[in-house]
Formats: structure tokens, C-alpha cells, sequence
């Protein structure tokens, strides 16, 4: 079974969106740079930002995201984004009316159920969690093995929290990786247990 990790860029004040839902500058490093980070041409980043994030995004085998990304991103089109094999949405809802059910999408109720498919799936590849209210659930039931942070400077004020709603203290262990990258600062937390 592959670890299990929630991530996102954030801002410095702890936001993975502004109160409109909107990103503003938090992806602004993804495409600030000049080494290609994907085929697609369009991200591009520090050699230091490759050279950290390149072989994460490798290691991912599924995704775990909420139905308000699903729907805010309309899908991603049925091609699950940066190249990972799967998706798994955390929805009481069913697919949208017309979806392709040969699409890599999987319309899961519950994050317990969400785990286990997407565990199922990635094998002993990375699940990873995406950050927000589903991320601070999967934190919250004990699921989640590492937590990392693209840290962009800037101060949203509100908005949508790294965390989602989670009321609880848990435990990091100490950052094990703290690089630098351009307009962006890279950070791993081991979760403690």
C-alpha cells in the first residue's frame, strides 16, 4: 500500500483559495520558470521546483479530491490532471448526467470509501489527497501519512482553508524538506501518530 499524502499550493496565511474560489497567484510559480514540468508546455518552473516536484508527481497514482473541484474544474474534461491514472471524488452525488463511465473517475460517498478505492487502485503508488475540506477529513479520520505545502508569498485574508473545517490539533513532525524555489518555498510535514 502506497503512502498517502495531502497537498496543494497555499498561501502564507493558509489558504488554497481566495473567498471567491479563486487561486489568484498560487500557481503563479508553475509557470514562472523556464524548465518544462509536464509535456504540455505551459508549466514551467525552477530547475529547484523540478527537481523537487517532478518525482513526487511520478509517484502519484490517484487522486482524492471533492465534488466542488470536480465540478468547479468541469472534470478536468474526463483526463485526470498531470498525468495521474485516477480520480477519486468524495460526492453524495452521482456522475454528472452524460459522463463518459469509461472516464478514470470514480464517484465515491464517504472519505472511508474514498481511501479504500483509491488505494485499491494506486497499489503501491502515492494516493494523494487533495487539500481543503476532503483533505482535513481524510486528515481528521487518521488517514493521511505526509502533508505538503507549495507555500506562495501572499496573504489572502480568507478564504478557503488548507485544512477545510478541521477543529482538532494534530501533530506534524518537524519539516524533512525545506527548498526554496522561485516565488514558491516547498515543505513536507511527516504527520505524527
Amino acid at each position: 500500500m502506497g503512502k498517502v499524502v495531502m497537498y496543494s499550493s497555499v498561501s502564507v496565511d493558509g489558504f488554497i483559495a481566495d473567498s471567491d474560489d479563486q487561486p489568484g497567484p498560487l500557481f503563479d510559480w508553475l509557470s514562472g520558470g523556464d524548465v518544462p514540468l509536464d509535456e504540455s508546455g505551459f508549466l514551467k518552473v525552477s530547475q529547484t521546483s523540478y527537481d523537487y516536484t517532478r518525482p513526487y508527481w511520478d509517484q502519484i497514482g490517484v487522486t482524492i479530491a471533492g465534488r466542488h473541484v470536480f465540478d468547479m474544474t468541469d472534470g478536468w474534461d474526463g483526463k485526470p490532471p498531470g498525468g495521474i491514472d485516477h480520480v477519486v471524488v468524495v460526492t453524495h452525488r452521482p456522475a454528472p448526467e452524460g459522463w463518459d463511465p469509461e472516464a478514470p473517475f470514480h464517484f465515491v460517498d464517504g472519505v472511508e470509501a474514498a481511501m479504500a478505492k483509491a488505494q485499491e487502485l494506486a497499489g503501491d503508488r502515492v494516493v494523494e489527497v487533495a487539500a481543503g475540506d476532503v483533505g482535513g477529513q481524510v486528515l481528521a479520520a487518521g488517514l493521511i501519512d505526509e502533508v505538503r505545502m507549495d507555500v506562495v508569498p501572499v496573504v489572502f485574508g480568507s478564504g478557503k482553508r488548507y485544512f477545510g473545517s478541521v477543529h482538532a490539533q494534530h501533530l506534524l513532525a518537524d519539516p524533512d524538506t525545506v527548498i526554496q524555489g522561485n516565488r514558491v518555498l516547498h515543505l513536507r510535514y511527516q504527520v505524527r501518530r
